[in-house]
């Protein structure tokens, strides 16, 4: 156990090698936390149940109002929980997801497309990838919906609101 906890750390400390100097012989990662932020974490864990609760809620509303208007949701698997963290929806063509992006922005809410493709990334274009397409389809046509914990029926009724009237154009 304590070889796993040191190696643990090797890593989350950047993988950095015992020397004055910065040397690496492994990918490390940057993921150390202060005592503050531990606590803080923590704290959180006292209502995890009470956030994913909201988010699944989140998930389900927006599914129950959007769902015949030509929106795509990812269904959760049989046998699984998904805590719904991000509430998701693909339309139908890159037109019509700007659309719904842009008509929210103008009400001053945020949306986001799903993430780009590590392919697509700059940094990587110069690395072998192996695609089929269909990671540049959902970046071109998903989007990320306001999906905290916060929002309220209020808050979830006016987005609704604004996807059905921007697609019933």
């Amino acid at each position: 156990k304590e070889k796993y906890c040191k190696y643990s750390t090797y890593l989350a400390t950047q993988a950095r090698e015992p020397l004055p100097y910065y040397e690496h012989k492994e990918i490390g990662y940057n993921y150390r936390m202060s005592n503050i932020l531990a606590g803080i974490g923590r704290g959180q864990m006292k209502v995890i149940d009470d956030r994913v609760r909201a988010r699944r809620n989140n998930f389900k509303f927006y599914q129950e109002h959007l769902n015949s208007s030509n929106l795509l949701f990812l269904d959760e698997p049989e046998g699984f929980f998904s805590n719904r963290w991000l509430s998701c929806i693909v339309a139908k063509s890159f037109e019509h997801r700007e659309d719904i992006r842009l008509a929210l922005e103008k009400e001053n809410i945020e949306s986001r497309p799903f993430w780009k493709p590590m392919h697509l990334q700059p940094i990587f274009r110069c690395y072998p990838s192996y695609v089929n397409g269909v990671s540049e389809q959902l970046f071109k046509k998903g989007l990320c919906l306001p999906s905290g914990s916060n929002l309220d029926n209020e808050d979830k009724n006016r987005i609704v609101n604004i996807i059905l009237n921007t697609l019933n154009k």
